[in-house]
């Protein structure tokens, strides 16, 4: 269960409660993949092999996928499977174009003679991970990859377990991975961040994994970029007197299948609403085929929070700040201007997770264990730098000199004052 605030104790009452914490102890997972980033930086290719071996029980010829396996996968894709996927590329393509435009670069001249702007200039090379997963995620190497084109980067490089399915690949392809690398695991983290023999070092790496993934990319940061570290998903929806408990019921426990340790919760003002979603997902899960993944996490992480007013659910959505936030009331478009923390918003009954998991065009890799009351999910601009500039003449080195020399001679910094006091003596 979500520890309330003390602010909200005496307004938020459960119905189910979440138990376990999602977040368990990880000192293990650190240490053994602290082994595997050390040897993969000091032996390369062999070390990659050799944990290939080990974790995914096969190890390639070659690591990286040649044109014609490539031409493979693509010819083996289903048609309609191909499509599909083209249909997802085309909506995160056209979304990350339109948010690209929004970022814009900057010159303004502040004072006369004092020049300042910045550019928008695209990280140079990007690794992505794309987890082969519990079942062929398609949607996957779409989320990590097509952002990247869209932004510019030069080199864009894909790394999916060595026993992923074929259509993974095709979808790398499709998404326009530049190359791609049958890599899983911390050992593929590894390589993209020291580079081998076959793999190069790239400046910036993206996507979910497992426990073992996400703590090799925060071993690695520092060295490399890194877009976030996912926990289990999660879903949560707000919701009123008119909520439909059999539609709630049906977007929890879509989430639910994707992993034992998901979370998944309800957050309502109306009792009996969480009484009726309650029954409901029970009665679901006797016909779902996903139930032993399903069922665990919605025993071991499922939630029914209940509310007193609309403010308290508000906060205590808030609190959360959960992965992904369904908004089912009367008013939902009024009800999200309210809410503050989400990694991304589905506002209306008939926005479901399920699309923008999948192909509506806003990006399913998103901020986990309330990281979103800090920060958004991946997008274009993910993929950028804004780097600042500035450029002055006479008039601004008499405006900004005088104040640098006096701040330096303050500091004690006789160099600094020197250079400030250098230029203005040559106006």
């Amino acid at each position: 269960m979500s520890s309330v605030p003390a602010s909200l104790a005496a307004s938020v009452t459960f119905v189910k409660s979440g138990g376990r914490d999602a977040v368990s102890d990880t000192a293990s997972i650190e240490t053994t993949v602290k082994d595997i980033i050390s040897a993969v930086r000091q032996r390369g290719d062999s070390a990659v092999r050799e944990y290939s071996m080990l974790f995914d029980k096969v190890s390639p010829e070659t690591f990286e996928v040649s044109p014609v396996e490539r031409q493979a996968a693509l010819n083996g894709l289903d048609p309609q499977q191909r499509k599909d996927t083209e249909f997802a590329i085309e909506r995160v393509r056209d979304f990350a174009k339109a948010q690209l435009a929004t970022i814009l670069p900057l010159e303004i001249e502040t004072l006369p003679g004092l020049h300042l702007g910045h550019r928008v200039i695209p990280i140079e090379k990007v690794g992505a991970y794309v987890p082969g997963g519990r079942y062929p995620l398609l949607s996957a190497p779409v989320m990590t990859l097509v952002p990247a084109k869209v932004a510019g980067c030069e080199e864009v490089i894909a790394c999916l377990p060595p026993n992923a399915h074929p259509a993974m690949i095709a979808g790398c392809h499709l998404s326009g991975a530049d190359r791609i690398f049958r890599i899983g695991g911390a050992q593929a983290i590894a390589a993209m961040a020291w580079g081998t023999e076959s793999v190069p070092s790239v400046d910036k790496i993206v996507g979910p994994g497992n426990a073992y993934v996400n703590e090799a990319k925060r071993q690695v940061f520092g060295r490399v970029g890194i877009d976030q570290l996912a926990g289990p998903s999660e879903i949560f929806i707000v919701a009123d007197q008119s909520g439909d408990p059999e539609m709630i019921a049906t977007d929890l426990l879509a989430q639910a299948e994707h992993d034992v340790r998901t979370r998944v919760g309800l957050i309502t003002t109306d009792r009996a609403l969480a009484d009726a979603v309650l029954i409901e997902i029970e009665r679901q899960l006797e016909g779902l085929a996903t139930a032993n993944v399903a069922a665990p996490a919605w025993r071991d992480y499922g939630e029914i929070a209940v509310c007193a007013d609309e403010a308290s659910m508000i906060a205590y959505s808030d609190f959360i700040a959960a992965e992904h936030l369904q908004v089912h009331t009367a008013d939902p478009h009024d009800t999200a201007k309210k809410l503050r923390h989400y990694g991304s918003l589905f506002i209306g009954e008939m926005a479901s997770v399920v699309y923008s998991d999948k192909c509506c065009g806003t990006n399913h890799t998103l901020p986990t264990l309330a990281a979103a009351r800090y920060t958004g999910g991946l997008w274009v601009g993910s993929y950028v730098k804004i780097c600042t500039h500035q450029w002055l003449d006479a008039r601004g080195v008499a405006a900004v000199a005088p104040p640098a020399v006096r701040q330096s001679t303050q500091e004690g910094l006789e160099g600094h004052r020197r250079a400030a006091a250098f230029r203005q003596a040559r106006q």
